[in-house]
């Protein structure tokens, strides 16, 4: 793995600027992209504006690794999870941590599901559910929640996981660029791409067969700067807020749903648990279209980041009284993105589209982390390259 952030370490630019692949956006998917694609490509570079990997929508988040319990309004997302949720953990079995205990709450007011459907649909994907012990349920309020049931789900440690993903690039030599921003892209007499990069202090371009955008919240930003055709998505500006929770607390997680609610997971890399609540962990969003794109980042950094906190665990403190003795530590800031059509029915299926303009050109977007076991499926169905 060549990474220019370690200036000392890198060689010459190459004569012809050529790569078999260039992915843009060094998240999670960015990584594991590269790394499907270097089984079948000599060179192959991820280039990354922040100065590490795995510092936005990969880190500020619930990091939850799902078993299906989310989408009971979803049974294809729900199936995929439950498929993917044994792979996940068993490939970065040393990121997982499975020593708490899940929970899961129905309400009884404004829930779209009932306790009864719960445990069918449960049933009925193939995934462990029982009734919580009596001294778990007794946490809950009985006026409001009609009944609880343990689960199985873990959280990853996007710290670890970070690690994790830096050995096997290094193992793959896998060329990445840091610090460093993709300006626009173009096509080339030749047939390639020509990508335009912006580092510190320069600009300079390179050629590729094969672009895959990976930026999440800079998907259409990208596009919206090369005069190709965007994607509509939607965008929250979000919270998590990091909470110390009381003993009873420490070792599990609780999700009341399916509406409204929220969730009180533990964050394994500050050893604290976040709480995400459905009205109020969105501060702010916007939708785009082909005549409005936001530059994310710009707005991210602009936006006053004042927790809803008080909001949410008021609200919390209703459903679980206990919780009335956690104490707001920090939050997590970043921007989410969402495909529409989710909003609707709640899946989570991956965005992976061509571009109209620019075949070569892929956008790829994940609802959440184990949809990145559907990609070698859509890179296949596509036939990127010769054997796959």
């Amino acid at each position: 793995m060549v990474c220019r952030s370690d200036r000392a370490k890198i060689p010459a630019f190459s004569a012809s600027g050529d790569y078999d692949a260039v992915v843009i956006g060094g998240g999670f998917f960015g990584c594991k992209i590269a790394l499907y694609l270097k089984e079948h490509l000599d060179r192959v570079l991820i280039v990354e504006r922040e100065a590490d990997l795995l510092q936005r929508a990969s880190y500020t988040n619930q990091a939850r690794v799902h078993n299906g319990y989310h989408y009971p309004r979803s049974l294809l997302t729900a199936l995929r999870s439950s498929v993917n949720f044994p792979r996940f953990v068993e490939e970065y079995r040393d990121c997982i941590d499975n020593t708490f205990d899940k929970y899961y709450a129905i309400a009884r007011v404004f829930s779209k599901v009932n306790a009864s459907q719960f445990q069918i649909f449960c049933q009925r994907i193939g995934i462990p559910i029982e009734p919580a012990k009596n001294e778990i349920s007794s946490l809950f309020n009985p006026a409001l929640i009609e009944a609880v049931f343990k689960t199985q789900e873990y959280a990853f440690d996007a710290v670890k996981l970070k690690q994790k993903i830096r050995e096997e690039l290094e193992r793959e030599k896998i060329e990445i660029w840091l610090n460093t921003c993709v300006d626009k892209v173009q096509e080339t007499t030749s047939g390639k791409i020509k990508v335009l990069i912006r580092e510190t202090e320069s600009e300079r371009c390179l050629r590729t067969r094969y672009l895959f955008n990976c930026t999440y919240s800079q998907i259409s930003q990208i596009l919206k700067a090369s005069d190709l055709p965007t994607i509509p998505l939607k965008y929250e500006f979000a919270e998590m807020a990091l909470v110390d929770v009381p003993p009873e607390l420490k070792s599990i997680g609780i999700t009341v749903m399916c509406g409204p609610f929220f969730s009180l997971m533990p964050f394994p890399p500050r050893g604290l648990h976040t709480l995400s609540h459905v009205r109020y962990t969105p501060h702010y969003y916007w939708q785009e279209s082909e005549n409005l794109t936001i530059k994310a980042h710009e707005a991210y950094s602009q936006i006053r980041k004042q927790t809803n906190f008080p909001f949410s665990i008021r609200d919390t403190i209703r459903y679980l009284p206990i919780a009335a003795e956690c104490e707001y530590i920090d939050s997590l800031w970043g921007v989410k993105t969402v495909l529409p059509q989710s909003e609707v029915d709640d899946s989570r299926p991956i965005l992976f589209k061509q571009n109209p303009k620019l075949p070569n050109l892929y956008c790829v977007l994940g609802g959440k982390i184990d949809n990145i076991y559907d990609i070698p499926r859509e890179l296949n169905g596509l036939h990127l390259i010769e054997g796959v």
